[in-house]
């Protein structure tokens, strides 16, 4: 009796390192073709206002909201304060990024020539989740922790030391890390990335992020204005992405104004058919 012997390991390796690299190359490709054969058309969105909005917003918050909230640190009721901080827990991006990066490498390492078209659309769909979340949270990330390191407020944990508005530009000491909000970003690249995939629920995704943005004020963590700024620049950010998005065809299409639409084929669980 003839006992089929397995392959090494190393064969084994070198199959799945292939196979990844094509997966890459393909997406690279089907990336750079739509890019290239799609012109730039973004719709004209008067983003001088929407930012002149988060500013008005923002100094709102600090005129009214921060010296209150930096007197009342160290003041809430215990259950209160342990309620708060289990819940900003949930404001941190790796629990964004981190299952995006992971369904990503899964997504690479398989064969997609030996799906069923109805398991490819799936994943297809998956993958293009995950890479707007990643792209979404891990980008805000990025540019919240250069602002708020660049300007270097301090956070009311250190309301009595400092008061409300010290700066020590450049100091890389946690302390002085308060403006805007890292949680707050988050938060609002969640939100946004949730107003593009279900716009008629936009509200309920308001309630959830905002409530969750808002325990760093009661953990000490930020000052309102911090949040608030936090917030506005990760849906930014969530909308930018979004916007290129529809150009590539991934998740969403552009609408005649150019506003991203989420595509009908765009289905996380169950069978996708293919429309017109």
């Amino acid at each position: 009796m003839l006992v089929k012997s397995r392959p090494p390991v190393s064969s084994l390796l070198l199959g799945i390192g292939r196979r990844s690299l094509d997966n890459f190359r393909d997406t690279m490709q089907i990336a750079k073709s739509r890019l290239a054969t799609r012109p730039a058309r973004y719709p004209n969105i008067l983003w001088s206002v929407w930012v002149l909005v988060w500013v008005l917003l923002t100094a709102a918050a600090f005129v009214r909201l921060d010296t209150p909230a930096g007197m009342l640190h160290g003041k809430w009721s215990a259950g209160f304060a342990r309620t708060a901080d289990f819940f900003t827990q949930f404001g941190l991006g790796g629990w964004y990024i981190i299952p995006s990066v992971l369904l990503l490498v899964a997504a690479n390492l398989t064969d997609w020539r030996s799906l069923s078209r109805r398991s490819l659309m799936l994943l297809y769909n998956w993958t293009c989740l995950a890479f707007l979340v990643l792209c979404a949270t891990g980008l805000s990330g990025i540019a919240v922790n250069v602002l708020k390191y660049a300007i270097g407020r301090a956070r009311p944990l250190y309301y009595e030391d400092f008061g409300v508005l010290t700066l020590h530009p450049f100091a890389f000491d946690a302390r002085f890390a308060g403006f805007p909000s890292g949680h707050g970003t988050t938060m609002g690249a969640v939100f946004g990335v949730a107003l593009l995939l279900f716009p008629r629920r936009w509200y309920i995704a308001l309630a959830i992020t905002a409530c969750i943005a808002s325990t760093r004020i009661f953990v000490g963590a930020h000052y309102p204005s911090d949040t608030v700024a936090g917030f506005g620049l990760g849906c930014g950010f969530a909308l930018a992405c979004g916007l290129v998005f529809a150009r590539l065809g991934f998740i969403f299409r552009p609408m005649p104004s150019g506003l991203p639409v989420r595509k009908r084929t765009f289905r996380l669980i169950g069978p996708t058919r293919k429309t017109a």
